[in-house]
C-alpha cells in the first residue's frame, strides 16, 4: 500500500508529539525516508507540470513544522547556508543531492558574512534522509534533476538567514 501524504503528516505529528526535540526529529527523518522511497508518493507529489521548485505540502497548526515537495531541473546549487533557528530534514526522492557540511570559522557580522571551511562532503540518494539541527551548516549541489521532500521546523519563507562564504 502507498504512503499517503496524510500518513506521513500523522506519522511526524505523532513523532513530535512524542519527542518535540531530537529523538522525534530523528523519527520524523525516517517517516521522510520512507515516503522518498515510495514510487507512488513521488509520482504523486513531483510529477505535476509547473509545479514550482518549492511547493508546501503540509504545515502542521500544532507544531508548526512543514513539509515540502523540492523539485529542481538541471544543475543547482546553493551557498553554505543553516536554518536559522530551526531544524530541517531533506529527503532525496529522485537523482542524487551532493551534500557538503561546512564549520563556521568566522560568525557573520555587522553585515559581512560569515566564513566556514568544509568538514566533508556525502550523497544523498532516493530514500535516504539526512537530519540538520539548528545551526548545522551545509550546502546541496544537485548535477541533474532532483526531487526531494524537505521538513522544516517552521515555513522558512521570508525568514532572514545569515549569509556564510568559504574561508581562503
Amino acid at each position: 500500500m502507498a504512503y499517503s501524504l496524510e500518513q506521513l503528516s500523522a506519522d511526524c505529528h505523532a513523532a513530535m508529539a512524542e519527542d518535540s526535540g531530537d529523538k522525534g526529529r530523528e523519527k520524523v527523518r525516517d517517516f521522510v525516508g520512507k515516503a522518498c522511497a515510495d514510487a507512488d508518493f513521488v509520482a504523486e507529489h513531483f510529477e505535476n507540470p509547473g509545479q514550482p521548485e518549492r511547493h508546501v505540502l503540509y504545515e502542521d497548526p500544532d507544531f508548526s513544522f512543514c513539509i515540502l515537495a523540492h523539485t529542481y531541473n538541471g544543475p543547482k546549487g546553493s551557498n553554505p547556508h543553516d536554518h536559522a533557528d530551526s531544524w530541517a530534514i531533506y529527503g532525496q526522492a529522485v537523482g542524487e543531492t551532493i551534500m557538503t557540511d561546512w564549520e563556521c570559522v568566522e560568525k557573520p557580522e555587522d553585515g559581512n558574512p560569515g566564513k566556514v571551511k568544509k568538514v566533508c562532503d556525502y550523497s544523498l540518494t532516493p530514500g535516504i534522509a539526512h537530519y540538520y539541527k539548528p545551526g548545522a551548516l551545509h550546502s546541496p549541489r544537485r548535477e541533474g534533476d532532483t526531487r526531494l521532500i524537505r521538513v522544516e521546523g517552521k515555513n522558512l519563507a521570508g525568514v532572514k538567514r545569515d549569509k556564510y562564504e568559504v574561508a581562503a
